[in-house]
């Protein structure tokens, strides 16, 4: 799901608590230290940290979304069954209403007083069949009318269940979109606090437009659905990075591979975890154009190898889709759908 960026691979890979508390220190640190090198460095490290904290969070986002939306299906599927179950309930009930209006009328006695004071055993022996006959089928729907009721409980009990965990999924969705947006506001801080020249700096560094196409010669152009997620993959270059987006528009970087490989006709789970497991792992040295590179011991950052050491991907907030080197950081896996 979508991780992102990093120009220099810094490694971290620490928990949220210690983050929220770098980023507490540092905040009150950058306005004592003096504007030269050092500090410009030590800002982006954090500022990397950050982002690589929010992409694991916007990777928990998009996994308690897609789940959530699962969630929402299948409740609304079992309230649509429950609805029928319970229409074919009531008409069940008319009909057993009906037979036991039959079976009154028949004669409620019993069958050996009913022969003893009739006139007539002719018309004894038809009523008592048709009684028979009412019997045997009152007894038949009774069964199914107790099957029924016990269904329709128990998918109401299924149903309640999936509601419970639906209403788990929204909460951990809006606690993950919590914890991206804090990650990302808490960047956006440090890079503020920089006086504008480093500012600049830094923006040109990390996010100067990488969007042309790289020295691609050799590179056999790839054929079927990798050729097809290629070209698609291409045709986003310079499309904002949104978080927990999956296109057109923007993309998050494993929103990118999705709905690239969408536009060829194939469906990619929604996650970089996810995604690391969609296919045929190979050596990152057989990588072919239209494999998934993955980085990263979290997978957390996925991108979509293009050929010539390049991969096309959507890099972090404030840096459009765009080509860069595939060891711009550790690469975990490489996937080839």
């Amino acid at each position: 799901m979508g991780s992102h960026r990093r120009l220099a691979p810094s490694g971290f890979n620490r928990g949220a608590g210690a983050a929220v508390c770098a980023l507490s220190t540092a905040a009150a640190a950058l306005g004592a230290v003096p504007a030269d090198a050092a500090p410009h460095d030590d800002t982006r490290a954090r500022v990397d940290r950050l982002y690589e904290e929010a992409e694991r969070a916007t990777e928990a986002y998009n996994k308690a979304d897609e789940r959530a939306d699962v969630l929402r299906e299948q409740v609304s599927q079992a309230q649509d069954e429950i609805a029928r179950q319970q229409e074919r309930i009531n008409t069940m009930r008319d009909a057993l209403g009906s037979l036991a209006g039959a079976q009154y009328r028949s004669g409620g006695l019993d069958p050996s007083l009913a022969l003893l004071f009739s006139d007539n055993p002719d018309d004894y022996l038809d009523r008592a069949a048709a009684l028979h006959r009412v019997s045997a089928r009152q007894a038949t729907r009774l069964k199914d009318f107790q099957h029924a009721m016990r269904d329709v409980a128990q998918e109401r009990a299924e149903a309640a269940g999936r509601l419970a965990e639906l209403e788990k999924s929204r909460k951990a969705v809006a606690r993950h979109k919590r914890t991206v947006e804090q990650k990302l506001a808490a960047a956006r801080r440090l890079l503020n606090a920089l006086p504008d020249a480093q500012r600049a700096a830094f923006e040109r560094a990390s996010r100067a437009g990488r969007s042309g196409m790289p020295d691609l010669t050799g590179v056999l152009a790839p054929g079927g659905r990798a050729g097809a997620a290629v070209a698609a993959a291409r045709s986003a270059l310079g499309r904002p990075y949104v978080w927990g987006a999956n296109g057109p528009g923007g993309f998050d970087c494993s929103g990118l591979m999705q709905w690239a490989y969408a536009q060829a006709g194939v469906g990619l789970p929604r996650t970089s975890q996810e995604q690391r497991y969609a296919g045929r792992q190979v050596p990152l040295s057989q990588a072919q154009p239209g494999d998934l590179v993955v980085y990263r011991s979290d997978a957390g950052h996925v991108g979509m190898y293009v050929g010539n050491g390049q991969v096309i991907h959507a890099p972090y907030p404030g840096a459009p889709v765009r080509y860069d080197p595939v060891g711009m950081m550790p690469v975990s896996s490489v996937t080839r759908p």
